[in-house]
């Protein structure tokens, strides 16, 4: 078989499978799977490990990755001082790191406020449903 051959049939394999996976979702096995089952199941500690962990990560950024914003600076100034292109190029890579180490502080931030937030939002959800369905419940046996 040449090589074109080989290449035609590759294509029309991959072609074959791409249009399977887009038509139909295989069913997966296990929990989760069945009529009725939950989407999506993450325990709570876990959600509040991860905004913990993106916590810890907007403080560690916050520090660690400036920790040679002033050398750099400093060589960028001298650098150009002494007429190197060098130092030009140094001070935009360095207002370019210091640019997307802001951005990472922000996501960081947003992971970990959002979070929070939701294990809030869900505890004060949970403790809202258990006050109306024992309400409910002593409703109905006082009727």
């Amino acid at each position: 078989m040449s090589f074109d051959e080989e290449w035609s049939a590759a294509r029309a394999t991959a072609r074959s499978h791409a249009a399977l996976r887009l038509n139909q979702a295989p069913a997966a096995p296990g929990p989760g799977s069945g009529p009725g089952a939950a989407d999506l199941a993450l325990p709570q500690d876990r959600i509040g490990a991860i905004g913990s962990e993106a916590y810890a990560l907007h403080h560690r950024l916050q520090t660690d990755a400036r920790h040679a914003a002033t050398a750099t600076s400093e060589a960028a100034a001298a650098l150009t001082k002494e007429g190197f292109a060098a130092g030009a190029a140094l001070l935009t890579a360095h207002t370019r790191w210091e640019s997307q180490v802001k951005t990472l502080v922000a996501a960081c931030a947003n992971i970990s406020n959002g979070l929070s937030y939701s294990l809030q939002s869900h505890a004060k959800d949970e403790a809202q449903l258990h006050a109306d369905l024992t309400a409910s419940a002593v409703d109905s046996y006082l009727k």
